[in-house]
């Protein structure tokens, strides 16, 4: 009876167990789902989420895209329209000129058409003239044959006689009055030509100033310019061949030298030492040297760039590296190289209107003043110079001749030196071109004649040339040919001494003396 209880008591615990074997199973199966779940809930909702974030990414992306892409189209409208523009001012400004053009030959039409009237009028005049004077003839003869006692052929030889006379002062009064005329006509197409010259060609000017300075941020930089003893500033100076001046100025250094291009080397070259910092003597050569191969290298392209603007062609590296210098020169503030691409356009402009050769017109005109580029570093001023270059590099006689003579100072061989001239005279005088007023032309003027006034023996003085050349008058009979070249001399030294002026001024001394007697 006992076996029988424990047997079902153990089957009873085994099947409890099973139940709660398989419960625990179930609980830990619903645990899991349950786990499971939520894990794919929250998988579900970081990818959602990443979604979104990628979603929203995309979308800014997206924005950015449309903004960057908005930007470039509004960038090329924009420049559109100013092509646009320019094109239109560059065809509203060649319309203005074609109907400037158009005006002028409607005026010289005009005036050709007024010249054939009057000369149709003069001989209509002319021929009414005539007749009348045959018909006087007639008269004349008859009377003559009525009451003197000469034959037909003396009376008409005596006819023939005073009427010669007649028409020989009628004749002589004509060509007076027809040159008087043509003078004007010739005159007034002159100043036409120019004018309109002038007017085709429309630059801006530009005044430059002639005083270099390099700012500095601080005053212990000046002791580390001049260095331990002045060795930095006395190996700056000589490796540029200029001079540093250094005073109380609060934080400027000035360079000054005579040579422009030296002078624009020594601003570059402390300008980088500067900002380098290492300043000691090596350093300071190494920086000049390399600051005047770029200084080189701008020059020559600065002629190249002058030359292909006026499209003159074929010149020497040595004559464009000459003529790129002339970018750092200035003459009473009107920077040299522009003044010479004026000229050359106008005196081109002028040639065809004439009928001569443009090309060398402009090429004269651009080559005129390059003696500038040296006249700092050889004797005599700047035409000979730049005649003697322009001869030596196989320029043709027409422009070395524009070169020398452009002011004037001898006698004109070729039209273009007369062109060349007229050129240069327009662009220096042009408003805005140099930054001089009337008042101090003219007391520069007076100026020069009072030192010369001051030497004893002096009668009169004149300044020419604008300033460039100065004609004294000196007393004959109280001076003889010895005390005038002293004279001479001695004005020029005052001259050096006493004023700064660019180029240089040309002295020449007359002594004349006269006699006159009186026939009773």
């Amino acid at each position: 009876m006992t076996t029988p209880i424990w047997i079902l008591v153990l089957l009873v615990s085994v099947a409890a167990a099973i139940a709660l074997t398989s419960l625990w199973f179930r609980r830990r199966d619903v645990l899991q789902q349950r786990e499971s779940q939520s894990r794919a809930d929250q998988i579900v909702l970081q990818a959602e989420q990443e979604a979104e974030s990628i979603r929203t990414a995309r979308l800014i992306e997206a924005r950015e895209e449309a903004l960057t892409l908005k930007s470039e189209i509004e960038r090329e409208l924009s420049s559109a329209r100013k092509s646009q523009l320019t094109r239109e001012e560059k065809l509203d400004r060649r319309e203005a000129q074609l109907s400037q053009v158009e005006e002028s030959l409607q005026k010289q039409h005009r005036g050709l058409e007024a010249t054939q009237q009057r000369l149709a009028a003069q001989l209509k005049q002319a021929q009414d003239k005539q007749a009348e004077i045959e018909e006087v003839l007639r008269q004349r003869r008859e009377a003559l044959e009525q009451v003197g006692n000469m034959t037909q052929q003396e009376a008409a030889q005596e006819l023939i006689e005073s009427l010669g006379k007649e028409l020989e002062n009628e004749v002589g009064t004509l060509l007076l009055r027809h040159q008087r005329r043509l003078g004007e006509l010739v005159d007034a197409q002159g100043r036409e030509m120019l004018l309109t010259a002038i007017q085709r060609y429309a630059s801006a000017h530009t005044a430059d100033s002639t005083t270099s300075t390099v700012d500095i941020p601080n005053d212990d930089m000046k002791g580390r310019i001049i260095g331990r003893e002045g060795r930095n500033i006395r190996a700056f100076e000589k490796a540029t061949g200029v001079d540093l001046i250094i005073d109380d100025t609060p934080g400027v250094v000035i360079v000054s030298g005579f040579d422009p291009v030296r002078r624009e080397i020594a601003r570059l070259a402390l300008d980088k030492l500067i900002d380098d910092g290492r300043i000691h003597p090596s350093r300071i050569e190494e920086v000049v040297a390399a600051t005047g191969n770029e200084i080189d290298a701008f020059v020559l392209r600065k002629g190249r760039e002058a030359a292909e603007e006026t499209n003159v062609v074929g010149l020497e590296p040595r004559v464009l590296s000459m003529l790129g210098k002339l970018h750092f020169r200035t003459s009473y503030s009107q920077n040299v190289l522009r003044h010479s691409v004026e000229v050359a356009f106008i005196s081109g402009l002028i040639a065809e209107m004439i009928g001569l050769d443009a090309a060398l017109a402009r090429r004269a005109g651009l080559l005129h003043d390059i003696g500038k580029a040296a006249d700092h570093e050889l004797e005599g001023g700047h035409p000979k110079i730049g005649a003697d270059l322009l001869r030596r590099s196989g320029e043709p006689p027409e422009v070395v001749h524009a070169a020398l003579g452009h002011h004037d100072q001898i006698v004109t061989e070729y039209p273009y030196t007369m062109l060349v001239a007229t050129g240069d005279a327009c662009s220096a005088s042009r408003p805005g071109a140099r930054r001089e007023s009337l008042e101090r032309y003219v007391r520069r003027m007076e100026e020069l004649e009072q030192i010369a006034k001051r030497f004893p023996g002096v009668q009169q003085a004149f300044a020419i040339q604008a300033g460039r050349e100065l004609r004294v008058i000196v007393n004959a009979e109280k001076a003889d040919d010895q005390h005038a070249a002293i004279v001479c001399r001695d004005i020029a030294k005052a001259f050096e001494q006493e004023l700064t002026y660019p180029g240089e001024i040309k002295v020449t001394v007359v002594r004349e003396t006269r006699f006159s007697e009186i026939a009773k």
